[in-house]
């Protein structure tokens, strides 16, 4: 009961890192020494990463799996039959790019950074902007969209996937109730069954399971300096981050306001500059970072995030610090699950 008290006392505290402090300290001047120490209170703002996240009432079939994997690879999807879902979010390599804005279906580039795949399946919604609430829809987003994967219509990719006996077969194995089941709402039902097994655990969560020495002395100062100075308010959880939605900007202004972000979906004043919260798992990995892709280095983006969003100027060894607990959040890949699929006789 002692260990919640104080968790809940430590949760209170940080969340208060969303809003701005009254006043910008200078770089450490309000710092206190940080040890390596990491207390109760700090480990219960975190969770380990589930074994998969399964949507809620609806365990997906191996048979779902293996359709959703084969269509995840697919530039039959695309307008030109050269891209497919694992373009713009390559599995070996966690989950992106590496581009600013990932390039399209005839090699037009896209208006916002592809997030890594990995892991998403358990955030709050899909996309920068939360237009979409589960996987499942959001694989039906890129498909369509014509500066993406740009097929003209829903029942364009379903023709495509009729005239192929060997997808007709998956997705009756797949789908067995419907007398015709190959439907564009099944494609987004597999391509999400199979992102569902898209976890990398990594020795941050190793760290979380209770083995004290999967993290160093200096990546245990990260965390301490991570929650000291507000990061963890917005990042926490089990995806550190991805639960929430918050301004970009919020104590100063991001410099590129062309992208309004959930204002563009709620038409809502109050949601201008509002994404979804990055999820920091794989983060050392996922670059360039934020909405617009500004930048590629991981220190400049702790450094920018402390600035816009807390309007704090934190020392270089502070940001050290920060990215050397980041790097433990680099996951190990399932290498096995994403194994590009053998095409079926």
């Amino acid at each position: 009961m002692g260990n919640y008290r104080l968790a809940m006392l430590g949760l209170a505290g940080v969340l208060l890192g969303c809003a701005p402090p009254k006043s910008a300290p200078k770089p450490d001047q309000a710092a206190k020494p940080v040890t390596d120490e990491v207390s109760a209170a700090t480990l219960a703002l975190f969770q380990a990463l589930p074994a998969s996240m399964t949507a809620a009432g609806s365990p997906a079939t191996a048979a779902e799996v293996d359709l959703g994997r084969r269509l995840f690879y697919e530039t039959l999807l695309s307008g030109s039959h050269d891209v497919s879902c694992n373009s713009c979010h390559a599995l070996n390599g966690y989950g992106v790019d590496g581009r600013r804005f990932s390039l399209g279906d005839r090699g037009q580039a896209g208006g916002r950074n592809a997030p890594s795949v990995y892991n998403a399946a358990g955030h709050v919604a899909q996309f920068w902007d939360g237009r979409a609430p589960t996987v499942e829809e959001q694989a039906k987003g890129p498909i369509l969209n014509p500066g993406e994967m740009a097929m003209p219509n829903a029942d364009a990719v379903v023709a495509h996937l009729r005239a192929d006996p060997s997808y007709r077969r998956m997705f009756r194995a797949a789908f067995p109730g419907p007398a015709d089941p190959v439907s564009y709402d099944n494609v987004g039902r597999a391509i999400g069954a199979f992102e569902r097994g898209l976890v990398t655990p990594s020795r941050w969560d190793q760290f979380l399971a209770g083995d004290r020495n999967a993290l160093t002395s200096e990546e245990r100062i990260g965390l301490n300096t991570f929650v000291a100075v507000g990061c963890v308010g917005c990042h926490n959880g089990a995806y550190v981050g991805g639960k929430i939605y918050n301004k970009l900007g919020l104590a100063r202004p991001w410099p590129d306001q062309s992208d309004q972000g959930r204002a563009t979906v709620t038409h809502r004043a109050a949601d201008a500059m509002v994404f979804k919260v990055a999820s920091l798992r794989n983060v050392e990995k996922t670059g360039p970072y934020f909405h617009d892709g500004s930048t590629g280095d991981l220190n400049q983006a702790v450094r920018l995030m402390a600035h816009h969003q807390l309007a704090r100027e934190l020392s270089d060894r502070q940001i050290e610090a920060i990215v050397a607990y980041l790097k433990t959040m680099t996951g190990v890949l399932p290498v096995d699950y994403i194994a590009y699929p053998s095409r079926p006789n």
